[in-house]
């Protein structure tokens, strides 16, 4: 059989793809199974011994995925054959009391609370991964002078390592969304055909409750016949959140490669890495334009996700199977990107030389703000600053002279400012604010949150 999608081929990491195969899937729904089963039996439902023979069966591999799909094809549902499919392999009259009591979607959705809880935790680890990478980063480049950017034209000096502060900052805030979000998201039910619980009795509460503190899941506390999807919708928002944010980062990495900024690039194997199949000197920012390009896929799971909150009355079939499409590829893909977004930080090459070169290329423009506020502590108004250096800044760029030897000139600031003075006020180094003490708060609020050195 062919392969036809691309997460088959060419995207996604074995760990997370594992989480989400079909033999998973099942197994996850059958470790449900046991964990009602042994819900029954501690209030006295059904026989202890049944219950382990249930709990055998869920865990013993004994149920395989091809005789599943031979009983689909009679009963035409794949919850029932697979639950046909343990009663077959139950000795005695264990098998009676598979999926007592219980709706499809108890199984299903538990089920897929035990793949999402799996599926974040490796999310999380990946997110905390970037973070000391970023901060490693950060604290590297702590003191490398860069001109910031505003409207995509030079603004004022920052360091890059600020540059990187921003991005840890915003990863801890997504790692908090995460755990925070944890436990509405990782939410099963035992509640029966319309949430009722009719079909469990009196001891409804206690089952569902028991159920799910073994399977270490919160529960829907007042269901319908599925887990409400809201929950759903959370988790793949913040996950569409995320990749927004790693696009923005990549999106950075490839316009500082451009060719007439050339600021930072990603790591090339001159080896053996070949960017062009014409080109031959080309080394293209490859990885950045793919996190950037599945970003947008992360991110087209969301209204899909929020349509199949909109179900009939107690529910019906509508988001089932977007689901199967949506749930997967979100994680998945976030899981790759994540990962890939890593590798490019940790091996980025920073181009320091050429980043002062592009401050220098100014001739002193982008120190206008430091100059203003160097004659407003000279006792100027700030408006009639503003005034001087707007109007040096236009004939130094329309002359194309140096902003310094235009203020030189200026007969208005003889015993104003000294040519040391405007001197200073123009060396970048010297206005970046706080931006090295930023740094050094977001790399130890870091640790402080990883709890380990970066």
């Amino acid at each position: 059989m062919s392969n036809v999608c691309p997460l088959d081929y060419r995207y996604g990491r074995e760990g997370m793809k594992a989480v989400f195969s079909e033999e998973s899937r099942i197994q996850y729904q059958m470790n449900v199974e046991a964990a009602l089963a042994r819900a029954h039996a501690s209030l006295g439902t059904i026989s202890k011994a049944d219950a382990d023979e249930i709990t055998r069966v869920a865990g013993s591999g004994a149920v395989s995925v091809g005789r599943i799909k031979e009983i689909e094809k009679e009963t035409r549902h794949d919850l029932m054959a697979m639950v046909k499919a343990m009663t077959e392999k139950c000795s005695g009259d264990a098998g009676k009391y598979v999926h007592l009591g219980a709706t499809s979607n108890d199984i299903v959705d538990t089920a897929t609370a035990l793949q999402m809880k799996a599926a974040m935790e490796i999310v999380l680890e990946d997110v905390d991964n970037l973070i000391c990478t970023l901060a490693r980063l950060a604290k590297r480049e702590r003191d490398t002078l860069e001109i910031g950017r505003t409207h995509a034209q030079f603004a004022i000096p920052i360091t890059f390592g600020f540059k990187i502060a921003g991005y840890v900052a915003e990863m801890l805030r997504h790692r908090e969304r995460i755990i925070q979000a944890m436990p509405r998201i990782c939410a099963g039910k035992m509640a029966g055909a319309v949430g009722t619980g009719a079909a469990l009795g009196e001891n409804f509460f206690r089952i569902q409750e028991t159920v799910m503190s073994d399977l270490g899941l919160s529960y829907e506390p007042a269901a319908t016949q599925v887990v409400g999807r809201d929950r759903y919708t959370e988790a793949i928002c913040i996950l569409a959140n995320i990749a927004t944010s790693l696009e923005r980062y990549c999106t950075e990495v490839r316009n500082l490669q451009r060719s007439e900024i050339g600021e930072a690039s990603e790591y090339f194997d001159v080896a053996k890495q070949v960017g062009s199949s014409t080109m031959a000197q080309k080394r293209n920012p490859m990885n950045s334009e793919n996190v950037c390009g599945l970003a947008r896929v992360v991110r087209s799971m969301v209204v899909p996700t929020f349509e199949s909150q909109v179900l009939w009355h107690e529910r019906d079939l509508s988001n089932s199977s977007t689901e199967r499409f949506t749930l997967p590829h979100a994680f998945i893909l976030m899981d790759e990107i994540l990962r890939k977004t890593e590798w490019i930080f940790d091996g980025l090459d920073v181009h320091r030389e050429r980043m002062l070169y592009n401050i220098e290329s100014s001739k002193g423009l982008v120190m206008a703000e430091p100059l203003m506020m160097a004659l407003t502590r000279k006792g100027i108004g700030r408006q009639d600053a503003h005034e001087i250096i707007r109007e040096s800044s236009m004939i130094a760029e329309d002359t194309g002279r140096h902003l310094r030897d235009v203020l030189y000139e200026r007969k208005d600031l003889e015993g104003v400012l000294s040519k040391e003075e405007i001197a200073a006020a123009m060396d970048a180094a010297n206005y970046v604010g706080k931006s090295r003490e930023i740094v050094d708060n977001m790399v130890a609020e870091a640790e402080k949150v990883l709890g380990r050195k970066v």
